[in-house]
């Protein structure tokens, strides 16, 4: 799907139609956004602008030193979008080029974040004259949704901090929780490093108007706590799944240790019972007339013995 962005009679116009590329010059258009294109809209963008568009594929397997560059005639620039699904979140590639002032985006799925610059620029088209402006815009939006995704798991690791000191004990779904966790911290970390590469190939560029160079200096500093931010989550997932192992480590050992105890106090009949139980003829306490009783209150006397030394030591 293709959306074309004109600039007509004082405002911002949708269109869809290719035929449009016939009639208008790069001055009567400010974006071009391409949503799965199809071969013949792809083809129609690359005649137009005279530049050949990357594929899926070449988004996903360009190197990270070449997040941004530049050529004679375009700015290329591919950053991953971190998207939220229904359980879990997804790395999108979009890729943003920048040739005769026009801004061209393609994009495999629907983003959020498209969808609020859209909103914006209809809200104040004026603010965005050209395709660098807009794609500034697109990537500040980027950066808000960035940090509401790093602020969200920071809120699902204290939560998950509150249940493993809860006192209940813990099991396997809790390192599941942890693991997912840790997950999705790294791809927040690497898409937001990805954004800092881009946002560092900008300012050294010198093709972006002047106006612009003190919003990517706020940019630049707001990824990079970002960054901070999501180390110091990881890190944070790291102690609590240490502390998690131990806990588990914990009450296997609690296990163990009330298994011995019970061993230990029932050895002593075991063994009283295993002593008399022999088939020797000559056994003088079977013949005695209290042996049992005696045997009985031997066997009492050595396990309240040994169950009043584990109070004393408190291992009970």
């Amino acid at each position: 799907m293709i959306t074309i962005y004109l600039k007509q009679y004082n405002k911002i116009v949708r269109n869809a139609d290719l035929h449009l590329f016939d009639d208008l010059g790069y001055d009567d258009i400010l974006w071009i956004d391409l949503l799965n294109p199809s071969i013949k809209e792809q083809k129609a963008v690359e005649n137009f602008m005279e530049l050949n568009l990357q594929t899926r594929q070449q988004a996903e397997e360009i190197e990270s030193t070449s997040k941004y560059f530049e050529t004679e005639n375009a700015i290329f620039s591919n950053s991953n979008f971190f998207l939220r699904t229904e359980d879990t979140f997804a790395v999108e590639p979009v890729s943003m080029i920048i040739s005769e002032g026009v801004l061209i985006s393609v994009r495999t799925a629907e983003s959020r974040t498209v969808r609020e610059a859209e909103k914006k620029l209809q809200m104040n088209y004026r603010a965005y004259p050209t395709g660098y402006h807009l794609m500034i815009s697109i990537l500040e939006v980027r950066i808000d949704f960035d940090a509401d995704l790093v602020e969200s798991i920071s809120k699902q690791i204290a939560r998950l901090s509150r249940d493993l000191n809860s006192g209940e004990s813990v099991d396997k779904e809790d390192l599941q929780r942890i693991n997912s966790l840790q997950e999705s911290t790294m791809l927040i970390r690497e898409t937001i490093f990805d954004r800092q590469r881009v946002l560092s190939g900008i300012l050294r560029s010198e093709r972006f108007p002047n106006d612009i160079y003190p919003r990517l200096q706020l940019m630049i500093k707001d990824v990079n706590s970002l960054i901070n931010h999501a180390d110091f989550s990881f890190e944070r997932l790291d102690y609590l799944q240490d502390t998690a192992l131990g806990l588990i480590n914990l009450d296997q050992n609690n296990i163990t240790k009330i298994f011995t105890i019970v061993s230990v106090f029932f050895l002593p009949a075991t063994l009283i019972a295993s002593l008399y139980g022999m088939n020797f003829k000559h056994m003088p306490e079977l013949e005695w007339e209290y042996g049992y009783w005696f045997a009985l209150g031997l066997i009492l006397l050595i396990s309240g013995a040994i169950l009043s030394y584990f109070k004393y030591k408190k291992w009970l």
